[in-house]
């Protein structure tokens, strides 16, 4: 079955020409990926930065931060629910992709408060509903085909560090007026790349073995079924890990520049993070055959730990690339974790809802982090970090307890449990 699997990735991702290879369906949802990061690549780097030279506070910029998360809440299960019902996961990722991209141009009527509260709001939901339904419908498209989902999910990477040092380049070179103008150009530049997309149930029917070969008596069917103690623990433990990261993307520019750091510099270090990503993405299948999925988000929680603490007391640039470094646990390794540890036990029926189950607990714990965080910039600047690493602490606890409720199992090659 091995040999067969890997004649079949070879296929998948090797074809003859390369025009056949931009046709796969792992190509045309990787170009999604990449595009589907360019907004939040000039949006993390330069919108707090925007909004502070607009007179908007750091209490008003966490409210903006946090209020499509907060609807997001209701929302994610219902798309979920919704996606996991139509024909194919295909059309709710356009809609959400082209809906998103039309609203990106009320940017061009705001500079207050309270208009870019709703444009941002508008902009963000959309992506936000269907960021688990792709990921849900990837993971099980490379499954069934078997091809790599770190290979496919990559390009997103990619695209994030290609526009973060461009978007870095921009603002030294034209300042802050760059950021409309490019922000709505990368929601367009998504828009048009979600037309492509393949469909994600039954791209191929070659491999159902790879399929059946998944199932287990233990795997969730319902999403009631979704709801035990250990299960949900690990769920909670990487959104805490997760809410730590609302620090830096809210604030963290801006509190490098309060602290000194060099304007040209912001892009190299935000490159840094998601180039140690990569680095993850591309070995994760090495990783998830020697350890399971719970072990390895363990692992990103102690990354955050460390990541967090440093953040508080570093200034210097080559402190701070180091600590970015870290990135590649306590986002990919968390990423990949999570997204493997739920596609392991839990059914092709509740694929998107499931996914959508943990990116409600994620947001839960974000809004609240933001909540805090905001006022913690105002009163204590870099030390706040100290309490971004407090929660990844707590977030190495509920892992622990997921493994103490219940081992972990054998998996097949290349998954984790």
């Amino acid at each position: 079955m091995t040999s067969e699997r890997s004649s079949l990735a070879d296929e998948v991702l090797m074809p003859s020409s390369l025009s056949a290879r931009f046709a796969t369906p792992e190509m045309r949802t990787g170009l999604y990926y990449a595009a589907l990061f360019l907004p939040a690549g000039v949006s993390t780097l330069l919108l707090p930065i925007w909004l502070d030279s607009r007179g908007i506070g750091e209490e008003e910029i966490s409210l903006i931060s946090a209020m499509p998360i907060v609807i997001m809440i209701v929302l994610n299960l219902v798309v979920g629910r919704i996606a996991d019902r139509a024909g194919d996961w295909r059309s709710v990722i356009i809609a959400g992709s082209l809906v998103s991209a039309v609203v990106s141009l009320g940017f061009v009527l705001v500079d207050e408060f309270w208009g870019v509260l709703l444009f941002n709001t508008l902009v963000v939901i959309p992506i936000m509903a269907i960021e688990p339904v792709i990921d849900a419908a990837a993971i099980r498209m490379t499954r069934r085909r078997g091809s790599d989902f770190a290979k496919v999910r990559i390009w997103g990477t990619f695209g994030y560090i290609g526009m973060v040092a461009l978007t870095g380049w921009l603002f030294g070179w034209l300042g802050i007026a760059v950021f409309v103008p490019l922000f709505i150009a990368t929601c367009m530049l998504r828009g048009g790349l979600s037309l492509p997309l393949p469909l994600f149930r039954g791209v191929d029917e070659r491999a159902p073995e790879a399929v059946a070969a998944a199932l287990s008596p233990e795997m969730a069917m319902t999403m009631r079924q979704v709801l035990r103690p250990w299960f949900v623990l690990a769920l909670i433990g990487t959104a805490l890990l997760q809410a730590s990261h609302m620090l830096m993307i809210s604030f963290g520019a801006l509190l490098w520049v309060r602290a000194g750091v060099p304007e040209a510099a912001l892009g190299i270090l935000w490159v840094v993070a998601p180039v140690g990503e990569i680095v993850t993405m591309l070995f994760f299948a090495h990783f998830a055959r020697r350890f399971s999925a719970r072990h390895l988000l363990l692992a990103a929680c102690a990354g955050g730990v460390i990541r967090w603490t440093g953040m508080a007391v570093s200034t210097e640039i080559w402190q701070l690339a180091l600590l970015q470094s870290l990135h590649m646990a306590t986002f990919g390794l968390a990423y990949m974790g999570i997204v493997n540890f739920i596609a392991n036990w839990t059914s092709e029926a509740i694929a998107a809802e499931a996914q959508s189950f943990y990116v409600v607990l994620r947001q839960i714990a974000s809004v609240a982090a933001l909540v805090v965080f905001g006022r913690l910039v105002s009163l204590f600047g870099m030390n706040s970090y100290y309490a971004a690493a407090a929660l990844s602490g707590v977030g190495a606890l509920m892992i622990v307890l997921s493994l103490a409720i219940k081992q972990t199992r054998s998996e097949q090659a290349g998954q984790a449990s």
